[in-house]
């Protein structure tokens, strides 16, 4: 087939390098997010789509909307037969969706219809679960709704952080969504709606979703930190500033501390949660680099009394 792929940051690139490695199909173009501004010096880049892309002499999109007539026009024009989607960043309405007769293929990362929305690696971390995946489905206007062509597992283990369990995802969804391609295309593969049954949301995590909660049981600190890790960033104040705290150990045989109270020695920092502590393992304070929490604590001097929170 001809092939439209669709998608802007780091982790939809093992999917496009999947299909442009595919002798199956040609990836006729690109569409990605607009070039934004990175970087102290606040420069426009373009996306690692783009930059990947622009590497294999493909062509680039990068309309403002895919609304936009111009953009729309020159879609018609390549005459996809499909456009597979990994991450792209914006909504695509029903004159683009209309395009291309296989549609547009989404590889998204749960088990629809677990965690439909902006987050599902973070929120199956943060809920603790065992088993998530990836599933590609064709685009309805309705948000990760549409009936379901091949899913792949993924043990979530119990160290993983949202960025570990993504970039597992993300290759292994490069094979999912490549063998889709080969089954639209060869007429063996048929999308199956989606139960109604099991379905929830992944809301985007913001930073103030990242505050700790010291009053929580340690497995729900844990599960914050390593959620949120390494965007946007699992937080909290200390003497007024913002320290984020980048990853934590639960420490069950230290039961001594009330929720936030702080407990340094030379090798280790423990703080108390809801329930036993965690060993502060990684910390970043507010203009710093990230340090091991030892070495900031020792710097800090953190005195009898003195705790995490507000």
């Amino acid at each position: 087939m001809k092939l439209v792929f669709a998608g802007t940051p780091e982790v939809a690139v093992p999917a496009l390098d999947a299909l442009i490695a595919s002798d199956r199909h040609e990836v006729a173009g690109v569409v990605t997010r607009p070039d934004a501004a990175a970087g102290r010096g606040r420069r426009l880049v373009a996306s690692p789509v783009a930059q990947r892309a622009e590497e294999a002499g493909i062509e680039v999109l990068k309309p403002a909307r895919p609304r936009d007539e111009d953009f729309l026009a020159r879609l018609r024009e390549i005459g996809p037969d499909c456009c597979p989607v990994v991450a792209y960043g914006a909504l695509l309405p029903r004159t683009a969706l209309d395009i291309p007769a296989h549609g547009w293929v989404n590889l998204h990362f749960s088990l629809l219809p677990a965690w439909r929305g902006a987050a599902p690696v973070q929120h199956a971390v943060l809920a603790g679960d065992e088993v998530t995946g990836a599933t590609t489905f064709l685009i309805e206007e309705s948000l990760d709704s549409g009936p379901v062509y091949g899913v792949v597992t993924e043990n979530v283990r119990p160290t993983d952080t949202s960025g570990d369990l993504l970039t597992r995802l993300a290759f292994a969804g490069a094979g999912l969504l490549a063998a889709t391609m080969d089954g639209i295309e060869d007429g063996t593969l048929k999308a199956v709606p989606q139960t109604t049954e099991g379905v929830t949301h992944a809301s985007k995590i913001n930073v103030e979703d990242a505050e700790i909660d010291w009053a929580a049981p340690a497995l729900r600190v844990d599960r914050l930190v390593r959620a949120c890790a390494p965007a946007p960033g699992a937080w909290t104040v200390f003497r007024g500033e913002r320290l984020k705290v980048m990853s934590v150990t639960p420490a069950a045989d230290r039961t001594d501390l009330a929720a936030g109270d702080l407990a340094p020695t030379k090798k280790a920092v423990h703080a108390g949660t809801g329930s036993h502590a965690v060993e502060l393992q990684w910390v970043q304070p507010q203009g710093k680099k990230p340090m091991r929490a030892a070495d900031w604590a020792r710097g800090v001097r953190i005195a009898g009394g003195e705790r995490l929170g507000g």
